[in-house]
């Protein structure tokens, strides 16, 4: 028997949220609801959906936080998000495509163009779980395969990278400069593993402006620093704006190195990196 795919529905509307819950669990998918944004990320946390219905205004935090924390992490940066609001301003459907949605439908709907939504939004996440089609590189399936592996060794170092500050560049450039930008960077990133790395490294693109690089533990500095000093060259090539007019990107570089830390499973370890990179100051060198 084929597995389920999983839907989580994050609705404070008890009503409609029981609509959801009860049609789509009819056409044979498994159906998660959540009432409040927090409870929506503790929910992935403990199981990854294959698609999420968000809607908007929530009690505690809105979508788009919601849908930016998603989108930060590599191992829940490439679940589709469809939002479902009431919001039907041309800015709010902006803001949420920029934010990395994959859809975005207005209440009331219809539940049968929704279900054809969700299919075709389902077809297309597996398609592209294995592969970015805009990088080239290894997406989160295979990421996640690779940093499942890191659990039980030692020798490894992991580069968790975000540009940051990309939805004001795509805002104002558009979506075929970020491709471009996001091209240029795996092109980039794939040169410094050629001249600094192992034959056995990796390079992942986790979604929007998140990458990730497996190394030896004594590569990773060195790996760092040319990431950093590459990346500032880039930047002065394809970002003509000043800091006047637009804050200028960043990466943020959170480096973990397995010989000083445990982990029990994967979700502890993207933590960690995460934290790391939020701690990152984007432009020192220092851990």
């Amino acid at each position: 028997m084929a597995k389920k795919a999983r839907i989580l529905v994050v609705e404070d509307d008890f009503d409609i949220a029981n609509i959801l819950n009860i049609y789509f669990d009819g056409q044979g998918y498994s159906v998660q609801v959540a009432g409040t944004g927090s409870e929506a990320l503790l929910k992935v946390k403990e199981r990854r959906p294959d698609l999420i219905m968000l809607d908007i205004i929530l009690p505690d935090m809105d979508g788009y936080s919601v849908c930016q924390q998603l989108r930060s992490r590599p191992e829940t940066s490439d679940i589709p998000i469809l939002f479902l609001t009431q919001k039907d301003e041309r800015s709010d459907r902006i803001s949420g495509l920029e934010l990395g949605a994959d859809d975005y439908i207005t209440k009331p709907f219809d539940i049968e163009e929704l279900k054809l939504r969700v299919q075709n939004s389902l077809r297309r996440s597996e398609r592209e779980r294995w592969i970015d089609a805009r990088t080239g590189l290894p997406a989160g399936g295979l990421i996640q395969e690779r940093l499942g592996e890191l659990i039980t060794r030692e020798d490894w170092a992991l580069l968790d990278m975000r540009v940051k500050n990309l939805e004001e560049y795509q805002a104002e450039q558009g979506f075929l400069a970020v491709d471009n930008l996001l091209h240029n960077l795996a092109a980039m990133f794939g040169t410094i593993l050629q001249d600094e790395g192992s034959r056995d490294d990796f390079l992942g693109h986790a979604g929007s402006g998140n990458f990730i690089i497996i190394t030896e533990p004594d590569r990773a500095p060195t790996i760092r620093s040319q990431v950093r000093a590459q990346f500032h060259e880039l930047m002065t090539r394809l970002d003509r704006r000043t800091e006047e007019e637009a804050p200028p990107m960043q990466l943020a570089i959170g480096l973990i190195d397995g010989r000083e830390h445990a982990f029990e499973n994967v979700s502890s370890l993207t933590e960690a990196a995460l934290e790391a990179r939020r701690s990152d100051g984007a432009g020192s060198d220092s851990p």
